[in-house]
């Protein structure tokens, strides 16, 4: 009896052990894993003239964080200027439009290609540039384009009139097929689209670079938000604007999911300079 009390002691112990566990939705870690808090991140991207946001499209955890950083960068020292993967360089007059209040969330919604998760997860921080009156910028090369250099190559470009030149990243664009980012889209495509599926990344990047560049000036700073994978492991928006300006001091941010967010995975370390680990249990957004 008295070694059956022992043991629904020890199981009642344990139990309330595991019950008072913290539950973590994320962590925050550097590019070589050591945990840091929120405020470590901030810092550092107030010291940064431009900070590339990695996400995960549908994570909420990530647009919860760039909408924190945004706030408090926005109320910071230096002007900030917005910018986004999410918005296309030919929707930018639609984008100022709704920005400056000439336009509702309704005719915004008419005039653009919004995403589908936009009300969700980008509305909030384009209404913070209104709020603020900061200038957010359509980045991203239009849809149609990039699918044409999947379909005839980066050459095809060169048919394109000035107006569409213009919402794009200046002809010829550099393009290194060597860049391991590149190299992995060869081989997750299995051969589909062959050489020109990294290519229609790279005019993407590219021409995010390009627009970053175009709206930046000294004094101010620039936050952007794209995809993770297009800045992961220093390459895509990042190797092109080095490219072109490799003074300035650049901050990157990824955003990678794990059942375990106790400790950062090697497979994950060295991604940016901040990594956000969220839970993989995490509801997506869509």
């Amino acid at each position: 009896m008295k070694g059956y009390l022992f043991v629904v002691f020890v199981l009642l112990c344990s139990f309330s052990r595991l019950s008072a566990q913290e539950v973590i939705p994320y962590q925050i870690f550097t590019a070589s894993g050591k945990p840091v808090a929120f405020k470590k991140l901030a810092k550092a991207a107030e010291e940064a003239d431009i900070v590339l946001f990695g996400e995960y499209h549908n994570n909420a955890i990530a647009h919860w964080l760039q909408y924190e950083l945004t706030s408090l960068l926005i109320q910071s020292d230096k002007p900030l200027v917005l910018g986004a993967e999410m918005f296309e360089a030919d929707n930018q007059s639609a984008l100022n439009a709704y920005i400056t209040g000439e336009i509702d969330a309704k005719t915004f919604a008419e005039q653009a290609r919004l995403w589908n998760n936009f009300n969700t997860d980008y509305k909030p921080l384009a209404d913070l540039a209104k709020t603020f009156k900061r200038p957010f910028v359509a980045t991203n090369v239009p849809r149609k384009y990039a699918s044409q250099v999947f379909r005839a190559g980066l050459e095809s470009l060169d048919t394109l009139s000035a107006m569409e030149k213009s919402w794009i990243a200046p002809l010829p664009i550099a393009y290194d097929a060597s860049l391991p980012g590149y190299q992995a889209m060869l081989e997750m495509g299995g051969g589909h689209g062959g050489d020109n599926l990294p290519k229609a990344q790279a005019i993407k990047d590219a021409t995010m670079a390009h627009f970053i560049l175009s709206h930046f000036a000294e004094g101010q700073r620039f936050i952007h938000y794209n995809g993770a994978y297009h800045s992961d492991n220093y390459e895509g928006i990042l190797w092109y604007l080095k490219r072109q300006s490799p003074n300035l001091k650049y901050l990157t941010i990824s955003t990678v999911s794990q059942d375990d967010v106790s400790r950062l995975l090697p497979e994950n370390k060295g991604r940016a300079d901040f990594i956000i680990c969220v839970d993989s249990n995490m509801t997506n957004t869509y």
